[in-house]
Parts: C-alpha cells; sequence; structure tokens
C-alpha cells in the first residue's frame, strides 16, 4: 500500500511538469470578473459526537491557509484547475494543523485535516457552470443523517495529497475565477466570470437506494445528474454526472432530531446562483 502511494504520487508529479496536454491555471487575477456565476457556502463547524471541536477549529485554520492559495485564481480557456497543484502540500511548516480526517469510517487527527470542505464546496459550485470536471473522486463513507440536508448524497468531491486530486478544466471561451474566503461562522465561495451565463442548471438525483450488507452495515448508492437550460428555461441537455456507492455511518431509520455518531450540521447549506437545485428526497 505504502509503494502505491509513493508510485502515484509521484506519477502526479510528472504529470505536472511533463504532461504538456494539460496547460494548468497558476496566476490570479486582482480585479475580481465581472460576472457571478455559482455563489455556495457550507459551515465551518458540526455538531459531531466523539469528534473534539478543537480539530474543527484547526480545521478552520488550514482552510484559510488553502484559501489564500486558490482564491482569485483565474482559469483561462484551456487551462485545468488542479487543487493540489495551486494548494501544495499540507504541513506543518506551512502552518497546517491537525484536523478532522476521515479514514476507514473513523474521525482521527491528521496534519491537514479538514481541507474536503473546500473540495466540496468546489466541486458542487462547479456542477452549476459551464466548466468540465476531469478528475473527481468519491467519498467512501456516508457521514451525515438527511436532516436539513439541502444537498443530494454524494455531491462533494474528496482530496487526499496529491494522488486523488480535483481537477477543472475551462472549455468556454471566457475566463473564470475562483474567489473562497473563511467568514466568521461558513466557509464562502464564488465563481465568477467575464461574460454573463447563457445556461441554468439544476443537479438530482436519481436511482437512490439504502440496503442492509450481510455483514450488517447498511450501504447507499444513487445517481447525480444535471438539467441544463437556456435563460428562457427551455431544456438543452439531461446528462449524468457521476454515480455514488458509499458506507454509512448512521443508522438510515433515524429520524430527524434524533441523534447518532453524527448529526447533522446546525446550520442550513445556502445556495445562491444563476442555477437551481432539487431536493433528492420525496416531499412530505
Amino acid at each position: 500500500m505504502i509503494l502505491g502511494r509513493i508510485y502515484f504520487t509521484w506519477r502526479r508529479y510528472w504529470q505536472w511538469t511533463f504532461n504538456r496536454s494539460n496547460r494548468y491555471a497558476l496566476s490570479s487575477g486582482e480585479r475580481e470578473l465581472a460576472h457571478s456565476v455559482a455563489v455556495h457556502k457550507t459551515p465551518l463547524y458540526r455538531r459531531l459526537r466523539h469528534v473534539d471541536m478543537w480539530l474543527q477549529e484547526n480545521k478552520a485554520i488550514n482552510l484559510k491557509l488553502a484559501c489564500g492559495k486558490l482564491n482569485k485564481i483565474i482559469v483561462r480557456p484551456g487551462e485545468t484547475f488542479s487543487f493540489w497543484r495551486l494548494v501544495g502540500k499540507p504541513t506543518q511548516a506551512k502552518g497546517y494543523q491537525k484536523g478532522m480526517v476521515l479514514t476507514n469510517g473513523s474521525f482521527t487527527a491528521g496534519v491537514g485535516g479538514g481541507l474536503c470542505q473546500l473540495s466540496n464546496l468546489i466541486y458542487w459550485m462547479t456542477l452549476h457552470t459551464s466548466l468540465t470536471i476531469i478528475e473527481r473522486w468519491r467519498h467512501t463513507h456516508d457521514v451525515f443523517p438527511d436532516a436539513n440536508r439541502t444537498q443530494p448524497f454524494g455531491s462533494g468531491a474528496t482530496v487526499v495529497y496529491n494522488y486523488v486530486d480535483l481537477q477543472i478544466r475551462n472549455d468556454t471561451p471566457y475566463e473564470y475565477q475562483l474567489l473562497v474566503r473563511v467568514g466568521d461562522n461558513d466557509l464562502e465561495g464564488e465563481w465568477r466570470c467575464e461574460h454573463p451565463s447563457s445556461r441554468t442548471f439544476q443537479i438530482y438525483e436519481s436511482e437512490h437506494l439504502i440496503k442492509q450488507e450481510w455483514w450488517g452495515a447498511y450501504t447507499r448508492h444513487n445517481v447525480i445528474k444535471r438539467k441544463t437550460f437556456d435563460l428562457s428555461g427551455g431544456l438543452l441537455a439531461d446528462e449524468f454526472v457521476t454515480e455514488n456507492h458509499a458506507l454509512m455511518m448512521y443508522e438510515p431509520l433515524l429520524q430527524a432530531g434524533e441523534e447518532s455518531d453524527t448529526t447533522p450540521p446546525t446550520t442550513l447549506h445556502d445556495i445562491s446562483c444563476d442555477s437551481e437545485f432539487t431536493r433528492y428526497y420525496p416531499k412530505s
């Protein structure tokens, strides 16, 4: 396993250095581009049993450091945004702290822990733009119960330095700019563009399934899809985005307000963008 990690790590370094088929976004702009395309925020702190609060406080420190590397980055036509190419290796020497890391279904402390919240945010916003996601890795575990959930299960992107990356390519003729910051209570993000969007997007879930496996644990499956509309509301495309399979870390029949080892956030996720998304669970 260690040898495999070393191999994939150095293969990524080789790709960054010698793969000329990808031009990576490396420059930032002082001024914000004119048009907001997608805006999103997620709460910094969650009520989690058996997880010390200092891990979440350290996560906020780690997020601030990573945001400093990504904020105002410009992705020009033909360029690729690589999360780890820009953030770099999170080390103690750079100021990164031990934050919350999910390993084999358990929360542990690891240097740079918590950066998946930033990759999740960027991935979700990108689904509401015309940018192309060329590398995304799904989470292996479903951590939070559905109470107050406002995004479909499996709509995030995990990252592990450096071989589990989030990469986004700009196949449009316009420049895009990423804005990310840590606020008082939320991680905040925005994609901006030099040209107003001519599309709106709706993210939805299909083929949702929860089942109990032979060893007693529950697993969850779904398919994420996206509808694209023109500005008059005409449907232009209905496309497959990704498929998710995950091991559930809570009892699936918990009702809203009941506790498990992980309880849902106290603050709802908000989205404000030139897009729409549907709640994936049936309306009561």
